[in-house]
């Protein structure tokens, strides 16, 4: 900390009120320091107001009609089932009104000012409020995360779609839904929109779904949503939109014009900084083309007194990741305990139906990173599913060092697969080896003993020769 705090309002003036920004503010209060805090929008961010928090609801509510139709496989009568979307959404609502409320008594109960109106940057030390107030602090910190993009590429799109912001506040349900886009985020409203009865076609540019994800458990989740009624179109991009005066789309493809009819075309092809308008210009921070603010291990920019957290930075868009990154902030700046964030072995998982888990390395990094890989996969059915006679198959993948016997990554495809892999990361943080896993007593019956009695290779992959030994 700088030895000229008392001139300044504040010690501490944090512009954004996601998840890092809050974590950041309450943890440097708790240090001592004064600090305010700005959002324009709700207290929460990304992921409480429209992100992790939403969605999941909506994900548990897309599963439902697996569980009726299971549950007459272990002896219920399951009668006459139907769908309210407008309940779902009102429900939803509630619990983030809730949420929001907690996130906003904690920073007031920590001692942090907050301030419900937009700050931009004027130079050095001082912000600007909507409200035209200036306030002025020693350290700044950004952290007003990332927003879904519209392609501007499209013909029709900016009039005629939406943004993933935008399903949580939908009046209904599409009866027919476009969406665009092979990520996590698409696919994850894909499986949403189909359990909840929308019947979902995807269109994405590339060959395969997920990328940077493994690609073996990439394509059979392409595979089971495929099963579940999910329409993909690989290697398209759209031309155009255009809205019909019954309210529906029609959407032109590019190489053979050929049309989609829709009630609902959700772009879902990527996110972006929010670094427009912020004035980063007046303190010499160059964001380049892709809107990130350029930040070292410690957080901080290239100009004295601001750091930027979280999804505004493009390292690793992840609310704990945020979280942590402004927890390693606070700490540094106002604890006296200087400590910075370790991005190796994050867990994610994508919740589509059925879900995915993964943490540290694919297979071709693990590869291309170690030289002689062993990979140990399982696949059956889960327990669940026998008598409901469903067909659902658990896929499960161990990447191995040969020449340490380390785990270097898991990724699990499958009912509960981000519960597991959970627990896997701290596996992997601490180092562990295949032995230890081996030498691990299963409990059973459980899906997780499989992950600790894989006692075989399935093969063996060797960097040089860019080929497999079948084990």
């Amino acid at each position: 900390m700088t030895n000229d705090s008392k001139r300044h309002q504040f010690d501490l003036f944090v512009i954004g009120g996601g998840s890092g920004g809050v974590r950041a503010a309450r943890i440097a209060a708790g240090h001592g320091a004064r600090v305010a805090i700005a959002e324009e929008s709700r207290y929460g961010g990304t992921c409480v107001i429209r992100g992790c928090v939403p969605k999941k609801f909506l994900v548990y509510g897309s599963r439902f009609p697996d569980e009726f139709h299971d549950a007459t496989g272990y002896g219920w009568t399951i009668g006459k089932t139907s769908f309210d979307w407008k309940t779902l959404i009102a429900n939803k609502d509630r619990e983030i009104s809730r949420l929001e409320g907690l996130y906003r008594s904690n920073l007031e109960k920590a001692g942090v000012k907050t301030l419900a109106e937009r700050a931009t940057i004027l130079g050095p030390h001082r912000v600007r409020l909507a409200s035209g107030r200036e306030i002025t602090a020693t350290t700044l910190l950004i952290a007003t995360g990332g927003r879904p993009v519209m392609p501007g590429t499209i013909d029709g799109a900016a009039e005629h779609a939406i943004v993933s912001d935008d399903v949580f506040d939908l009046a209904e349900l599409p009866r027919r839904t476009l969406i665009v886009g092979g990520g996590y985020i698409a696919l994850e409203f894909a499986g949403i929109l189909n359990g909840l009865g929308s019947k979902v076609t995807v269109v994405f540019r590339r060959k395969g779904l997920l990328y940077g994800f493994d690609d073996e458990l990439a394509t059979r989740l392409d595979a089971a949503l495929q099963a579940r009624g999910i329409e993909i179109r690989r290697e398209r991009n759209l031309r155009s939109i255009a809205r019909r005066g019954d309210g529906t789309r029609l959407v032109t493809l590019d190489e053979d014009s050929a049309t989609i009819e829709c009630d609902a075309v959700l772009m879902a092809t990527g996110r972006a900084p929010n670094t427009s308008g912020l004035g980063l210009e007046s303190i010499g921070i160059n964001i380049g083309p892709l809107g990130r603010i350029p930040v070292d291990e410690f957080s901080r920019t290239e100009a004295e007194d601001v750091f930027a957290i979280g999804d505004v930075t493009d390292r690793m868009n992840l609310t704990p990741v945020a979280i942590r990154e402004g927890h390693a902030f606070a700490d540094s700046r106002y604890g006296n305990r200087p400590w910075i964030v370790d991005h190796a072995n994050v867990p994610t998982a994508v919740f589509t139906t059925p879900e995915l888990g993964t943490v540290g390395l694919t297979e071709a990094e693990a590869v291309e990173r170690h030289g002689v890989v062993d990979v140990f996969r399982t696949e059956f059915r889960p327990m669940k599913s026998v008598l409901a006679g469903g067909e659902e198959r658990m896929v499960m993948k161990l990447l191995v060092d040969v020449s340490t016997d380390r785990l270097l990554g898991a990724h699990l495809l499958g009912p509960d697969s981000a519960e597991m892999v959970q627990v896997v990361a701290t596996l992997l943080r601490l180092g562990a080896t295949k032995r230890q896993l081996d030498e691990t007593m299963p409990l059973h019956p459980s899906a997780a003993e499989e992950l600790v009695t894989i006692r075989t290779a399935s093969v063996r992959r060797f960097r040089e020769r860019n080929t497999l030994d079948i084990v």
